[in-house]
């Protein structure tokens, strides 16, 4: 139908040029790039590389790409501050990327001048770019877990076996029929690391078969935030659109989400959020599909996915209702969510 804008025709007709220099520089200088999972790797050792990875604190986080930008700009663009041990950029199914990208370098002092060179930097007329440091993963995934596991009995035997689980979250697990997966929250990188090892030894008799821990990866996350978004009754049609959801029914507060969502970044000292919204789908009943991402500099991953907005409200661009409609799901992920139960 007319209605859908299918991603695959769309970006393959929008961006053939970016993808035409790409290829050409990829060419010209010998450079591999390796696409796994929704991300594409250059280096991580590049050509030459000798002796140990570098050090922890090395790496910076890229966010508000243009998304038809690739990596005969970037990483050109970033290897002039320092020389990149690895740049990964990632990327949508459609061959866009995601408006997000990170580049390790060799040294800390080369992410400390990649931040005060591109921080805000134009990579185009009018598209400022975000790069900050990118900070220690604290989520693990465990996947595999029986269909029966509570959320109650994963998190006494998570207290009792390792050191500082803030939060524990059960998703159907996108891999295996009828079994789950839980997202694991840790104080630090630090606690994070030696929970893996202990869940990775086995010891802990978790209830499941073939349990695979791993550091939760950003597009598993995304998927998982898409998921937990779409109306669980209905399937994904053929065409990747997604089903029109009920409407959620907006506290008045909604008005001061976003001024919300500002003051909890400000005291917890995470930075301003960066939003990014593109309407992708407009739906004959009146429903504006959206695309976001929410980039907070002191939060590992950014918070993508889609979220429907009414056609018909006056008053207000659709633009901002989808960035209320996204800072009220990212302050219920942050564990602040805006209406009292009281």
């Amino acid at each position: 139908s007319d209605n859908h804008l299918h991603p695959q025709k769309w970006t393959n007709s929008i961006n053939q040029a970016s993808k035409a220099s790409l290829l050409a520089w990829e060419k010209e200088t010998g450079i591999k790039l390796v696409q796994i999972n929704g991300q594409r790797r250059y280096g991580g050792p590049p050509p030459g590389w000798v002796g140990d990875p570098p050090p922890t604190g090395t790496e910076v986080y890229i966010g508000k790409l243009p998304q038809d930008l690739y990596e005969d700009v970037l990483i050109p663009l970033f290897q002039s501050v320092g020389k990149l041990y690895e740049f990964r950029l990632m990327m949508t199914f459609s061959g866009l990327n995601r408006g997000f990208a990170y580049a390790k370098y060799s040294t800390q002092r080369g992410a400390r001048d990649a931040i005060a060179a591109f921080n805000n930097y134009q990579v185009r007329q009018g598209c400022a770019i975000v790069v900050c440091r990118s900070t220690q993963k604290r989520e693990l995934s465990v996947d595999g877990l029986a269909a029966s596991v509570s959320q109650q009995e994963l998190e006494a035997k998570l207290q009792r076996a390792t050191q500082g689980v803030l939060s524990v979250t059960l998703h159907a697990s996108p891999h295996q029929r009828q079994a789950k997966l839980a997202v694991l929250k840790y104080s630090s990188h630090q606690a994070a690391a030696l929970a893996k090892k202990t869940l990775m030894e086995g010891n802990l008799r978790l209830r499941g078969s073939g349990i695979k821990v791993e550091w939760l990866y950003p597009d598993l996350k995304q998927k998982l935030q898409l998921w937990e978004e779409r109306p669980p009754s209905s399937q994904v049609q053929e065409d990747k659109s997604l089903a029109v959801p009920k409407p959620l029914a907006l506290p008045p507060v909604v008005q001061n989400t976003l001024d919300h969502l500002n003051t909890l970044c400000r005291r917890q000292c995470l930075g301003m959020p960066l939003f990014l919204t593109k309407c992708v789908q407009v739906n004959p009943s009146g429903w504006l599909l959206f695309w976001y991402q929410v980039a907070i500099p002191g939060c590992p991953v950014p918070f993508s996915g889609f979220t429907w907005v009414r056609h018909d409200r006056q008053g207000q661009s659709r633009h901002e209702e989808a960035k209320a409609a996204v800072a009220l799901h990212v302050l219920r992920v942050l564990g602040e969510p805006l209406v009292s139960p009281h």
